[in-house]
């Protein structure tokens, strides 16, 4: 992916040009379906929405968007991130309520660092990241961008305007309020 390429694009996409977004499409496509195919790793078989639909899904809703400035990439995937962390909130409860079965289950170590055996929904992480967003929404944000948005901390930084050092020690403490949040969830729900 051409970086350069990527953020005049979405410069000029951002200006209006929809033959911007046009060739826009297919650079950033292998990233986008890389990050959902990620997100998708801890899904249960058979679950009706595959990665290539959430990025499609996604795309749709950052496409709809008016007037949306994206910076340069960096900006645009984070955006992409909380658009995917909808798309899969939106069909977790659109399931949940057809089913009522308690919705998709997704990992909490999965949730947090991609690794771990214990469950919670991701209506259940979402739910737990908006009431973490009220105590403190920049460790929130570094939350979404790093699972929705599959952003390095280096990135994180940069769409944060604050140095790694710091994305690390907020992720260490983000994660250790989801993981107590999501475990007490899941115990009572298992009550």
């Amino acid at each position: 992916m051409n970086t350069g390429e990527v953020t005049q694009l979405l410069r000029s996409w951002s200006d209006g040009d929809e033959n911007a977004r046009e060739a826009l499409w297919p650079l950033i496509y292998d990233h986008l379906r890389k990050l959902a195919a990620e997100l998708m790793a801890g899904e249960r078989i058979g679950h009706t929405l595959q990665p290539t639909a959430l990025v499609g899904e996604a795309y749709l809703r950052l496409a709809d968007q008016r007037r949306m400035r994206y910076r340069d990439r960096i900006h645009f995937f984070a955006m992409a991130s909380r658009t995917m962390r909808r798309v899969l909130v939106d069909h977790a409860r659109g399931k949940k309520r057809q089913k009522r079965d308690g919705g998709t289950r997704v990992p909490i170590e999965i949730a947090l660092d991609r690794e771990g055996t214990s469950v919670a929904g991701v209506d259940e992480l979402d739910e737990a990241l908006t009431r973490f967003e009220v105590i403190d929404r920049e460790k929130a944000k570094i939350v979404e961008l790093k699972f929705f948005g599959g952003l390095t901390n280096d990135q994180v930084a940069d769409v944060m305007q604050c140095s790694e050092r710091t994305v690390r020690r907020h992720w260490d403490v983000a994660k250790l309020w989801l993981f107590r949040e999501l475990s007490t969830t899941s115990r009572s729900r298992d009550s």
